[in-house]
This record gives structure tokens, sequence and C-alpha cells, in this order.
């Protein structure tokens, strides 16, 4: 893996582990371009706006977007002047980000879990589910990792936290507590004791062949966030809710599908 815009120069490679069959692969090789498609991305310009806004962020600085999918957040904020490094488990959406990729914006395929990036970025992001929210499938448990999480998530958080430099901020999403219990729908089947919901049922490529699916999405609420954070090293500023092309500082509630954490690396 290359990190090309940790400073003037491309950073020398490091080594990350991938897992050889994460369960989110085959979706997203069956979906590739399908995906942007969906109606939850349909809010790129809103979220990158309110991004900007709130990280602070000017041209020449860097982010490093996590579980950046085809790319759309790390391609328009290239598009303002922003270095971008996406990374994604999925080489499908990694080859997708690239061939849409502006100047400024860069991709590579790394598991979000064993990311070992070092104090190169002003900003960390992962939003939408893209990392942070996915690693609570198959084959992941609640023991103690090498980062202290206490929760297989908090290794991506982790993660984002060693990329920051001192002061930089990261947002993250993350699907509500809240709203996945009061909605639960028959498709639907949560598991209390780990916070993580199952999903049965079907994406669709292009030209809409469909393809029978699970889809594990770890839920959390404020203060789990906060909390969190802490663990890993990030003094969390704000948990707003939001809705994906609905960005906006509004206080915890239990209608919203997410919250969005904005924390700081001291």
């Amino acid at each position: 893996m290359t990190s090309p815009i940790s400073g003037d120069e491309p950073a020398e490679e490091k080594p990350a582990t991938l897992e050889a069959d994460h369960w989110f692969e085959p979706l997203a090789d069956h979906m590739g371009d399908a995906y942007l498609k969906y109606s939850f991305t349909r809010g790129t310009a809103q979220e990158v706006a309110f991004l900007v806004e709130t990280l602070e962020l000017k041209p020449g600085d860097r982010v490093l977007d996590v579980g950046c999918g085809p790319g759309r957040h790390a391609n328009a904020l290239a598009e303002l002047g922003i270095q971008v490094h996406g990374v994604d488990i999925s080489q499908r959406f990694v080859d997708i980000a690239t061939a849409a990729a502006p100047e400024g914006a860069t991709f590579a395929r790394v598991d979000a879990r064993a990311m070992v990036f070092d104090q190169e970025f002003d900003a960390a992001i992962s939003l939408c589910q893209g990392a942070f929210g996915l690693a609570g499938g198959p084959g992941s448990d609640m023991s103690i990792s090498d980062s202290g999480s206490l929760d297989p998530d908090g290794d991506v958080l982790a993660g984002m936290q060693r990329a920051l430099r001192p002061g930089g901020r990261a947002a993250v999403s993350a699907f509500s507590s809240y709203f996945q219990v009061q909605f639960l729908e028959d498709h639907d089947t949560f598991d209390v004791a780990r916070g993580v919901n199952r999903e049965t049922t079907m994406v669709r490529d292009v030209p809409g062949n469909e393809l029978d699916a699970e889809l594990w999405t770890s839920c959390f609420t404020p203060r789990e966030l906060r909390l969190l954070a802490a663990t890993v090293g990030l003094t969390a500023e704000h948990v707003w809710s939001v809705s994906p092309g609905a960005y906006g500082r509004n206080e915890p509630v239990l209608s919203s599908h997410e919250f969005l954490l904005v924390a700081r690396r001291d």
C-alpha cells in the first residue's frame, strides 16, 4: 500500500493485512457502479460542504477517507483542492474511484481494521458505514484487540486516530441503535448483546441483475460513540443526528437514521 499524500514525495510502501474474503467484497463486486444509484448517495455535495466547514478544511489539507467505496466523497473533496487518499476493502470500488479521480485524489485497497498510517493527515472521515459500522459481521468478536478498543469497529477508529496529526479531526457516521430497534423489519435480526443488525436483502448490478445478500451493520448510541472515541485516544467534540444528504448540527434524537461523531486527536 502506498500513501502518496503524506508529503511532497510518495510515502514509503507499508504492509497492511488484508482479509482474503471479507463478507462485503462479493457484494461490492456485484454492484459496481450501481452502488452510486442508491438513494443514500445523492446527498454527496451537501455532506461534503458540511464536512469542509465543520472540519475547517482548506485547499492543500490532507484527508483520509476510510471505507471510501467508489470514491464519491473523496473525489468531491479533491475537486475543492483538498488532497485525499481513499482506502476500501473492495478492489472493484477502488478501481471505480480511481477511474473517476480528479487531481489530488488517490486510492488503495486496504483493510480499514489494519491501517498503518502514522500522523499523515489533517482529517479523517468514514461515512455511510463504508468501514466503521461494517466490522461486526462474520468472523468478528468482542474480545480486546491490539488497539484495546473492546469493539471490532473500534479497530477502524483506532487506525483513524493514528493517521491524524495532533489537533486533526475525525468525522464518523454510525447507524443509530435507537432508530434500528424502533423500526425493525421482517428482514432484520438485531443482536441485542452485540448491537449488530443483520439484514437479509438483495443488491443489483447496473443491468439490474439481483444477488441475495446479508448485511451486518453495527449500531451505536451517542454515549457509546463518545466512550469508543475516548478508548482509542480521541476527544469527542460533537455527536449530531444526521441523515444522508441532510448533515447538520442537530442534537441526537430517536428518529434519526445516523449519528455523526466529530472527534479530535489531542
